[in-house]
């Protein structure tokens, strides 16, 4: 960590799908601790590798998906996910970005060989996040994305009206959340067990967690979801956890905030709290 200069810390273009070029500690470590990007995985050699479409003479096979490493990349021509595409998976703009050999192009669509498989391929899921990240300054967008996780779980919890999409797929894939096992009915549901009935005619046993303790001190405390009679499929999200709300990450409130100075209250990044969010306990954790 001492000896680390700055190209070690650089963001490289290599890392494109593969590690997060804006989640990463703000101290000395920064550069050094990485995350994942969201499709990013790691091949039997302990390579990562990001996900790509195949594209055929301009028309894109979503059915083709393929793994590729860095070095893999070299000699190909990539298309950015988000070029129209027309009822038969053809790229219908006449020119488009095109990334070669990590440089930039202006291209036809029949030049692509595969294609990105989503905007967010990019950047982390923490990242993936924030809405409009695009139009963020990089540096608060790495403070954004790590503030996520210093989160304390509200007394209720509020799934965001602005949202990118991905705080459904957090939440099925939380340790804190449970799905269901197999496809089925719910017999019984109460806040502490969820049984439920599978096609198979045995019974899943569902526990919740009520009010325990985590490693950071937050409480973690396990909401059903499901009404009796509620018919469930496999991997359907049965309950949510602290900080989830209707199968969604809700880390905070809907609240109405203006950007203004008020008599100097606001002076140095302080913040005017209106007293119906102290009485409500809105923001009570």
């Amino acid at each position: 960590r001492d000896t680390a200069q700055f190209e070690v810390r650089d963001v490289h273009s290599t890392h494109y799908g593969r590690i997060c070029p804006i989640e990463t500690p703000e101290g000395p470590n920064i550069g050094l601790i990485l995350n994942y990007a969201t499709y990013a995985k790691v091949n039997e050699m302990g390579f990562l590798q990001t996900p790509y479409f195949k594209v055929n003479n301009g028309v894109i096979d979503y059915n083709d998906v393929r793994y590729l490493t860095a070095s893999e990349e070299i000699g190909y021509k990539f298309s950015q996910s988000s070029v129209t595409v027309d009822e038969n998976n053809k790229i219908v703009d006449e020119l488009i970005t095109i990334r070669h050999n990590y440089n930039y192009v202006i291209d036809k669509p029949s030049e692509v060989d595969f294609i990105e498989v989503s905007s967010k391929q990019m950047v982390s899921v923490a990242a993936g996040a924030i809405p409009f990240l695009e139009n963020d300054d990089a540096n608060r967008a790495l403070m954004g994305s790590n503030m996520q996780r210093q989160a304390v779980p509200l007394l209720q919890a509020e799934a965001p009206y602005v949202a990118t999409g991905i705080e459904g797929d957090i939440a099925k894939y939380s340790a804190y959340n449970l799905v269901a096992k197999n496809a089925g009915e719910v017999v019984y549901v109460d806040s502490q067990k969820i049984h439920i009935k599978n096609d198979k005619g045995t019974t899943d046993k569902y526990v919740l967690r009520n009010f325990e303790r985590s490693n950071q001190g937050t409480v973690i405390n396990q909401i059903p979801i499901v009404k009796l009679g509620d018919k469930v499929e496999e991997g359907e999200l049965i309950v949510d956890g602290s900080s989830f709300k209707n199968g969604e990450l809700a880390l905070g409130k809907n609240v109405l905030v203006a950007f203004t100075t008020w008599n100097g209250y606001n002076y140095e990044d302080a913040i005017i709290l209106n007293e119906k969010l102290v009485k409500d306990d809105v923001y009570t954790s």
